[in-house]
């Protein structure tokens, strides 16, 4: 059972459309979809397991070889910056992670002429190395949620988030300024088990390089 691989997917999007994409290449982990409880999937006829984890503790499970392969947003990846080996995007769950303000600020605002600024976000480290990168000097409050209520009770005058159509920004006064990244879906695979089951985990990501391919 040496061979055997486990993967981490998180619940949710990701994990319907992880399932759909594995099915491609003949990975059939639909039974996942099917109990809401369960954490651990075992598929002995396909020398296989798969967990069901966060989204943030995924790289965490790939990282310290719980798990071979692990699949998870961009985002959380260049917030954690963990050693691991991230040899596909999968092309989906798309969206931006953008620097954001209220729309009266952004009238006369000019990013250009930052200097001393307040950001609230759940990334802390890719908001405060960007910020770094231009010079700003950045105080960074971390959240962990409705980060977008931040400059509503002047708790910060701007945020860091992840944008998809905006609506939620357009909703709370808040306009897009900056992007500091495009953000995607990517697997991810743990150094020693690429070189200890290089065969089978090179096969995976031929297979879904393949059909990542076909289709664009």
């Amino acid at each position: 059972m040496n061979n055997q691989l486990t993967i981490a997917i998180p619940k949710g999007r990701i994990l319907t459309e992880s399932i759909e994409l594995f099915g491609k290449i003949g990975i059939h982990l639909e039974s996942m979809l099917e109990d809401s409880r369960k954490l651990i999937f075992e598929y002995p006829e396909q020398n296989l397991r798969a967990l069901i984890v966060r989204a943030t503790d995924v790289p965490t499970y790939v990282e310290y070889g719980c798990a071979d392969l692990g699949i998870v947003g961009k985002d959380t990846l260049l917030e954690q910056d963990k050693d691991l080996y991230e040899p596909l995007d999968l092309k989906f769950g798309y969206c931006r992670m953008m620097v954001a303000e209220p729309a009266n600020l952004a009238k006369s605002d000019d990013p250009g002429r930052w200097s001393h600024i307040r950001v609230a976000t759940k990334y802390p480290h890719v908001a405060e190395k960007y910020f770094a990168s231009k010079g700003v000097q950045a105080e960074i409050i971390k959240l962990y949620g409705s980060i977008e209520l931040g400059p509503l009770v002047g708790l910060s005058e701007r945020i860091v988030d992840l944008v998809s159509t905006g609506e939620t920004l357009r909703q709370n006064g808040l306009v897009e300024v900056e992007t500091i990244a495009e953000i995607t879906t990517r697997l991810v695979v743990n150094r020693a088990s690429l070189k200890t089951k290089h065969q089978r985990i090179r096969g995976i990501i031929d297979g879904l390089e393949q059909v990542l391919a076909n289709k664009e």
